[in-house]
């Protein structure tokens, strides 16, 4: 796409950002749909498994196909939807700057229901993130804080009892093949992203929990704080 060409670039971003926000709603419908079942009611119990089975089924397919149109796209475009993300880094005048930008919005913390709601950036621990577009990208951009302060103690959650399903499944594994949708942050090390994100919201709490990470020391901020902001 012709650099000379914003207007196009915006549009195939916005497309982009629209693109991920149906994958992320598609799993919280699921979460919506499993929480509304009578799960002391046999037959609506057995009904709501039947239609999890197949509703499951066609979401990964769905985001398998989207997951290769957003790549072919972004590749041909060279419109990234990372391209607007800030991280401070080791810049501490930057990092003070992109605080500053976010104590003007509403903060959230990890103990609110962020079904249907999209994030903008975050501040970790003092370190602030702005640009983010989606909730997959937040929890990448966290685990790969915790893994610069601890790798070892991260690779140890594979292990831990509270990243283990029922079932028996990891959430933190050296196994990509293990995962139904396989993140990686290192060599030898993956995280499950088929997440809902009232289901990524969990996760980080338990990784924080085990960082000694107090709940207070992460604020999330939302798109919709961000664009009603701007159009008050």
């Amino acid at each position: 796409m012709s650099p000379q060409n914003p207007s196009a670039a915006s549009r195939t971003r916005l497309l982009l950002e629209d693109l991920e926000a149906v994958r992320e709603n598609l799993l919280a419908l699921s979460d919506d749909i499993w929480l509304s079942i009578d799960h002391n009611d046999d037959k609506a119990l057995e009904d709501g498994v039947e239609f999890k089975r197949a509703y499951n089924a066609k979401v990964a397919s769905f985001d398998s196909v989207a997951t290769e149109l957003s790549e072919l796209v972004q590749q041909y475009t060279s419109v990234r939807l990372d391209e607007a993300e800030q991280a401070s880094g080791s810049d501490h005048e930057q990092n003070e700057r992109i605080i500053a930008e976010l104590d003007r919005e509403e903060p959230h913390l990890l103990n609110e229901d962020f079904t249907y709601k999209r994030p903008y950036g975050f501040i970790l621990d003092g370190y602030a993130t702005t640009g983010v577009t989606t909730w997959q990208r937040l929890y990448e951009l966290v685990c790969r804080n915790l893994v610069s302060r601890d790798e070892s103690r991260f690779r140890s959650l594979h292990d831990h009892s509270d990243f283990i399903s029922n079932r028996g499944h990891h959430t933190v594994t050296p196994d990509a093949k293990s995962l139904r949708k396989a993140m990686r942050l290192a060599d030898g090390l993956f995280v499950e992203s088929n997440l809902s994100a009232n289901s990524i919201r969990d996760v980080i709490l338990r990784m924080l929990d085990e960082y000694e990470i107090p709940l207070e020391n992460m604020k999330v901020f939302l798109r919709e704080d961000r664009d009603a902001e701007q159009s008050g």
